[in-house]
């Protein structure tokens, strides 16, 4: 991954009369812009292939027939498992329609910052959380998944990573913007090297999934 940044683009505070000042506003390099759109679109199409799948599961299921999603490949590769397990509905409805919106917003916050919009650091902040509410979502999906459904979806597995890189590197460009405290050497690690800590993350989740199915994952 390439190092992104989103210091590039900044308006500092701007005296007012009385000597007060607005916040800054602060936008954003680049590539850290293209991660955005490119995450968020990833987990649109995941979204929307889960969703058109479940639909199709439930219309399979009234016409008494039987649907075998594309990704489901043998008995832990099974997407048609995890859709129909409970936790795939933990709000009254198909997760992947909170992703439809969720990995959307992110997009047009990607494709504003390729525009040179500047946020004020309220709105990194509202965007920061909405990233960390996704992904302690995940991570309770993928403890469900390993452990509760036994069973692994490749799509929901694309969710998962999108959700981590994006949450990693928006929370790292708020450190390096002293949006988020944090001390120096912090700041410094993270505006050289934002890509070890997705990395790391994911590494894990993949060393996890290893370790619970190991060669059952592509055993036909």
């Amino acid at each position: 991954m390439s190092k992104t940044t989103v210091k590039d683009v900044s308006t500092e505070p701007e005296p007012q009369p009385g000597g007060a000042a607005v916040p800054r506003s602060v936008g954003a390099g680049r590539p850290f812009a293209l991660m955005l759109v490119v995450t968020g679109a990833l987990g649109v199409l995941a979204s929307w292939v889960i969703t058109l799948d479940k639909f199709k599961l439930l219309e399979a299921k009234v016409e008494g027939k039987t649907f075998v999603p594309a990704c489901s490949v043998n008995s832990v590769v099974s997407c048609g498992s995890v859709m129909e397990s409970d936790q795939a509905s933990v709000f009254g409805f198909p997760n992947p329609m909170l992703g439809l919106v969720a990995y959307g917003i992110v997009v047009c916050v990607g494709v504003s910052l390729l525009t040179r919009v500047t946020f004020p650091r309220w709105y990194w902040l509202t965007f920061n959380a909405g990233c960390l509410f996704g992904v302690v979502f995940v991570t309770w999906l993928q403890f469900q998944t390993l452990y509760r459904i036994n069973a692994l979806c490749l799509w929901c597995s694309l969710a998962w990573v999108v959700t981590i890189v994006m949450f990693w590197y928006v929370t790292a460009a708020n450190i390096r913007n002293d949006f988020l405290p944090a001390p120096r050497p912090v700041r410094t690690f993270l505006g050289e090297f934002p890509w070890v800590l997705p990395v790391t993350h994911v590494g894990i989740i993949a060393m996890l999934v290893l370790t619970r199915w190991g060669s059952d994952l592509w055993t036909s």
